[in-house]
């Protein structure tokens, strides 16, 4: 992002302020105003350029092996712009291998692909425990060795409960119990 030599005056000015607090004149405050956003409108650019970008390259991805020098340029261009591989962007570079600059962008592109993965599991992976200060026993305890450790209270341990005989296992008469045989129809009645 570039700014021009006005908007590097306010910018500076807004920092100053920012470092030493002093009230603002009006102009100075719609000057920040504008600044704010003209940087506002140049982040939305950003973002719809990436996203024409993103697009792009997965319309040269569909229509490969044919594509393969547009594809490799955009890649390129993408990956200069902080973009990460996909896994169809490995698989295409995998099928393009032959090509020197795509072999070479194999080899960069797997080198992210691993590096972006490794961030993100150690994000979610929780970091080392550390000892609880409150309970008897946590760092507070270790720095005084004068004073003896409170042993902990034993309770006495619950009794067991006695394990139930076990159910006797059901015979097939009690499960299916017998069918009863069906009544013979009802003689019909004469008519008289």
């Amino acid at each position: 992002m570039a700014f021009s030599a006005d908007e590097l005056r306010v910018l500076r000015r807004a920092l100053a302020v920012a470092l030493h607090p002093a009230p603002l004149a009006d102009a100075d405050v719609h000057d920040c105003l504008r600044l704010a956003g003209s940087v506002d409108e140049a982040v939305r650019e950003a973002n719809r350029l990436r996203a024409f970008l993103l697009a792009d390259l997965a319309r040269y991805r569909t229509a490969l092996p044919g594509s393969a020098p547009g594809y490799l340029e955009l890649l390129q261009d993408a990956l200069a712009a902080g973009y990460d591989p996909t896994p169809d962007d490995l698989a295409a570079l995998r099928g393009l291998r032959a090509l020197p600059v795509a072999a070479a962008l194999l080899e960069r592109c797997r080198r992210l692909a691993e590096h972006s993965v490794r961030a993100r599991l150690a994000a979610v992976t929780p970091g080392p425990r550390t000892r609880l200060l409150a309970l008897p026993g946590g760092r507070a305890a270790a720095q005084d060795p004068k004073q003896p450790r409170p042993q902990p209270k034993s309770e006495p341990a619950p009794a067991r409960p006695q394990p139930k005989a076990p159910r006797p296992i059901p015979t097939p008469g009690e499960v299916f119990p017998p069918r009863r045989k069906p009544l013979p129809p009802p003689a019909a009645c004469a008519a008289g």
